[in-house]
């Protein structure tokens, strides 16, 4: 369903849970329609796009919603990007409309100048010179158009080269979004979600999880909380206050709240809990036990792609059979070696999917011919082995493999293990030259407040990893960083901190 039928049916049900109260379904289906009439007004049409550079705020699913409504594209912005990324983005997604927030004052002053076709600019929150006001421009719209079929068109992170949009033709069935139809049945059929159901999410509107899995919160009915950004404890609070039945996390999160102290845990009541869900990244064994024992035995688990071919799922009772796993493939897996040989049960390699959705990349044939093998298989560029019974397991990103005197070593399993140490917040594990060997082990890491970096902590950390690892698997020197790079969603920007240690040097990544 969309939220049309939704403000027909339940119109003072709450779409949206803000610090400023709750939206309902009609008052969301209105003012989205209002939106769809700015962009009709300016002349937009099916198939057009549009751009949005803006945080965690309620305006950011009028405006999603009004262009799903009206048969657009709608493409959310990293709002970590720089500048130059950003006017990268809105070019290349051939948007005709932009709108950003209007505490991004010098973004948007680059926007003016790089992007200068781009006919229509509303800033949201405020005025900026060069921008329509959000609120002016909804006071001022016409009729809104017939209802019509968008979809969402989200682009990569970049974090190996220029981000590239996923894009779908547009549907022409009237359930909207592939994504978020599929997401819906899951919701529903898989997760247990209903109209009565409360869903917690701190990810950033602008990642597909974000965005897709949000809205499709709304297809089904249901309550959806915005935070502006992830906070342990207040994610803990509002678990409590609002009786919250789903949640979605990222491992990053799990971590920061095991973290928290155990008086300020067990503070909290978060028995409403019936379903937490996470993905993005592997999941340390150790970090999801402890989640386990905390939340109750009710984490669920996904992997897949934006691109939509490749997918597992796996519940708490599957997982704790096979700890580690992500689950079963929706399709067939096949793991190839280097050689494109297809290695047996248990071997590590490149995974390859059968089947699945058609999709490109925009306006780049080439990076979407490349993902496929010359038997039609796919890859996301992820490196993993399945077991005995079928289940999938990950190890890490086929361009973070570190080749160290032909031994291939996948830093996952040092990060999994560093991540959890008491004296750590972050870590980041890569490989580094090595005149002998090619490359070598190393980590950096971010201590927790108070505790002092240094040769003694390093070999502490060292140490440690020795006694739960294979020391070929191990870093060999430690560095220290105040604060590593990750977006809010989890992603670790490994690449930015790999290529001080690069510059000058050939490497197979960069």
């Amino acid at each position: 369903m969309n939220i049309a039928e939704h403000a027909s049916t339940a119109a003072d049900s709450p779409a949206l849970i803000t610090e400023g109260g709750p939206i309902t379904f009609g008052e969301l289906h209105s003012r989205s329609r209002r939106v769809a009439a700015v962009l009709h007004d300016a002349g937009l049409r099916r198939g057009d796009g549009v751009a949005l550079v803006l945080p965690n705020r309620p305006e950011f699913f009028e405006i999603t919603w009004g262009c799903q409504l009206s048969g657009l594209y709608y493409t959310a912005v990293n709002t970590h990007f720089t500048p130059e990324e950003v006017a990268y983005v809105i070019d290349d997604s051939d948007a005709k409309a932009v709108f950003v927030d209007a505490s991004m004052d010098d973004l948007a002053a680059h926007v003016l100048k790089a992007n200068a076709r781009v006919g229509v600019r509303v800033a949201v929150g405020g005025a900026l010179p060069g921008w329509q006001s959000y609120d002016d421009a909804l006071a001022a719209a016409g009729a809104a158009p017939p209802a019509s079929d968008g979809s969402e068109m989200l682009y990569s992170s970049g974090t190996t080269g220029r981000p590239k949009a996923v894009r779908r033709s547009l549907p022409a069935d009237g359930n909207g979004s592939w994504a978020q139809s599929v997401l819906e049945m899951a919701l529903i059929h898989k997760y247990g979600m209903d109209r009565s159901s409360v869903y917690l999410s701190p990810a950033p509107l602008y990642h597909a999880a974000g965005v897709n899995y949000t809205m499709a919160v709304h297809r089904v009915g249901a309550a959806s909380i915005l935070m502006r950004k992830f906070d342990a404890e207040a994610v803990l609070r509002l678990i409590e206050t609002h009786r919250v039945s789903h949640a979605q996390f990222v491992p990053t999160m799990f971590v920061r709240m095991l973290k928290l102290p155990e008086a300020v845990r067990r503070k909290y009541d978060v028995s409403s809990l019936r379903c937490v869900i996470h993905a993005a990244a592997p999941c340390p064994v150790d970090v999801k036990h402890r989640m386990m024992e905390w939340f109750g035995p009710i984490i669920h688990e996904y992997y897949g792609g934006t691109e939509g071919f490749a997918g597992t799922t796996i519940g708490p009772e599957e997982w704790l059979a096979h700890p580690g796993s992500v689950g079963k493939p929706f399709s067939p897996v096949h793991v190839l070696g280097d050689d494109g040989v297809e290695l047996p049960v248990g071997e590590s390699g490149e995974l390859f999917f059968e089947g699945g959705p058609d999709f490109e990349y925009f306006k780049d044939p080439a990076k979407t011919a490349s993902v496929a093998n010359d038997r039609g298989w796919r890859s996301l560029g992820d490196m993993g082995y399945v077991d005995a019974d079928g289940y999938l397991y990950l190890t890490d990103r086929s361009t973070f493999m570190i080749v160290s005197g032909g031994v291939n070593i996948y830093p996952q399993e040092a990060e999994n293990l560093l991540v959890m140490h008491p004296k750590l917040v972050d870590a980041a594990v890569f490989g580094v030259p090595n005149d002998e060997f090619g490359e070598e082990v190393k980590a950096v890491v971010q201590p927790v407040d108070g505790v002092a970096p240094g040769p003694d902590l390093e070999a502490e950390l060292i140490a440690y990893c020795r006694a739960h690892l294979a020391g070929y698997k191990c870093p060999r020197t430690v560095e220290f960083d105040p604060e590593l790079p990750r977006d809010p969603n989890g992603k670790l920007y490994k690449r930015r901190i790999r290529e001080r240690y690069w510059q000058g040097r050939p490497s197979r990544i960069l």
